[in-house]
C-alpha cells in the first residue's frame, strides 16, 4: 500500500502542488502493536483535517498529495539522517520519534525502532512520499517551466516544549527566502496578512520538505505554511469548525489564484 494518497486536480492542471505530510492517522499492520494502546487510541501530533480544509484546491487545477500514516511511524518533514532543523534548544520530535510533543513515550518497552528498522521505514514510507512529490513537481515543471510546492501544516496554539508563548496565527517558512522566489513570498505574505497575524520564518523556517525541494534557481519553489489549529478547528483543537474553515479557505483560494497567475506569466 502506498504511504500517501493523491487527490487529483479536477480542472486544467496548474503549476502548484500541495503536500500535507502530517495529516496521516493510520499505522501499518506490522507496527501497530508496537505502540502503547492508549497513545494510538488518542493519537496526537497530527495536522488534523488539512486535506478537508484544502478540498477546494483540485477545482483550481491543484493536485494534493498527503500522508496516509501517522508521523509517529516516520516524520516526512525531518532530515532522513536525523540532522536537527533548529539548534536553539527547542524540543523537536525526530525522524522516528519515541515520544509525543509533550515528551510522553509512545512505544511499548523494547519496541522502539533500532537503526535497521529506521532504514526500513525510510525505504518503505519516507522516500516513496518524496519520490511522488518529485514526480508531480517534474510533471508540472515540464508543462509550465516552473512550479511551486505548498507544504501545509498546523499546530496547537500552545506547545510549551517548543515555545513558551502562543504561536503566531500563521507562520510562512521559506528557509530565509532560499526556497522560493521573493515575488511568490511577497504575494503570500500580502494575502495571508489580510485575514491573519502572519510571521515570516519565525519560529519556523520550513522543514525538510521545503528545504529539500525548494530550488528557485531551477524554477522549483517551495513554501511552508504553519497555522494554529484553532483557526479552522474548535477551541479544543479536536473538531473541524466549518465557519472558521470557510474564512481560511477564502484567504487560501485568493492566495493560490495569485500564485498560479504569477507562475504562469
Amino acid at each position: 500500500m502506498n504511504p500517501f494518497q493523491i487527490i487529483e486536480a479536477t480542472a486544467a492542471k496548474v503549476p502548484l502542488i500541495i503536500s500535507i505530510p502530517h495529516c496521516g492517522t493510520e499505522f501499518p499492520d506490522e507496527l501497530r502493536n508496537d505502540y502503547l494502546e492508549e497513545q494510538v487510541a488518542m493519537i496526537d501530533d497530527t495536522d488534523w483535517f488539512l486535506q478537508d480544509l484544502n478540498d477546494f484546491a483540485p477545482s483550481l487545477g491543484i493536485t494534493v498529495v498527503y500522508a496516509r500514516y501517522s508521523r509517529w511511524v516516520i516524520d516526512l518533514n525531518r532530515d532522513p539522517q536525523s540532522a536537527p532543523l533548529y539548534n536553539d534548544g527547542r524540543l523537536i520530535t525526530g525522524l522516528t520519534t519515541t515520544t509525543d510533543f509533550i515528551g510522553n513515550p509512545i512505544y511499548k518497552t523494547g519496541k522502539e525502532p533500532n537503526q535497521q528498522e529506521v532504514e526500513r521505514r525510510l525505504n518503505t514510507y519516507f522516500w516513496p512520499y518524496y519520490q511522488k512529490v518529485q514526480e508531480l513537481l517534474d510533471e508540472r515543471k515540464k508543462q509550465f517551466g516552473k512550479v511551486l510546492l505548498w507544504d501545509a501544516h498546523s499546530i496547537r496554539r500552545m506547545v510549551p516544549t517548543i515555545r513558551k508563548e502562543p504561536f503566531p496565527e500563521m507562520i510562512l517558512g521559506d528557509n530565509d527566502e532560499k526556497s522560493a522566489d521573493k515575488k511568490l513570498i511577497d504575494i503570500t505574505l500580502k494575502n495571508l496578512g489580510k485575514g491573519y497575524q502572519v510571521n515570516h520564518n519565525d519560529p519556523f523556517k520550513g522543514g525538510h520538505i521545503t528545504r529539500y525541494f525548494g530550488n528557485p534557481a531551477n524554477d522549483i519553489h517551495a513554501l511552508q505554511l504553519e497555522r494554529n489549529k484553532n483557526l479552522y478547528m474548535d477551541d479544543s483543537e479536536r473538531k473541524f469548525d466549518t465557519t472558521r474553515a470557510t474564512k481560511m479557505r477564502s484567504v487560501l483560494k485568493q492566495n493560490f489564484g495569485e500564485l498560479i497567475e504569477a507562475l504562469i506569466k
